[in-house]
């Protein structure tokens, strides 16, 4: 098991499909600040909290000069029907292989209901505009996502 990255190490560069199948790279993103959180599954409460959260403070994440790039196990499909029905309108990329998510170290062992499985643990990487981490934020509870981001945000 990787264990997830930290403060001070540049962020693994990695290219995924957005929610409409064009090829992003977290490298083109250079020169500029990226919120990269990874979310379990789209369209499910938390996650639905967690996104329109990042969609309802647009404004502040543009002021901040940051992009975000939301990232899940899901196929295109279902992000871009995420994206569609929430009316998100930022990238969220699909990671079916989870490789990325396995390289960030947030591929974590889970347990529902006594059942162990596999899956996406909710972390959020502040990436500087040197490609470096700047901050990691595990185990985010949905709500108090964009307090946690935007401060770390305004203070970097």
């Amino acid at each position: 098991m990787t264990s997830v990255l930290k403060p001070g190490q540049t962020a693994p560069d990695f290219e995924l499909s957005d929610q409409h199948g064009e090829p992003v790279r977290l490298s083109k993103f250079r020169g500029q600040t990226v919120v990269l959180y990874f979310y379990p599954k789209a369209d499910t409460s938390g996650c639905t909290v967690q996104a329109c959260g990042i969609r309802d403070h647009r404004a502040d994440y543009d002021a901040a000069g940051a992009v975000v790039l939301g990232v899940s196990p899901d196929p295109v499909k279902s992000v871009a029907k995420f994206d569609e029905k929430y009316g998100l309108g930022f990238t969220l990329l699909a990671d079916e292989d989870h490789a990325v998510a396995e390289a960030y170290g947030v591929w974590v062992e889970k347990s529902m209901y006594g059942r162990k499985y596999m899956g996406t643990e909710r972390t959020t990487f502040v990436i500087g505009p040197d490609g470096v981490i700047g901050e990691v934020m595990r185990k985010v509870k949905p709500a108090e996502h964009d307090d946690m981001v935007l401060s770390a945000l305004s203070s970097a």
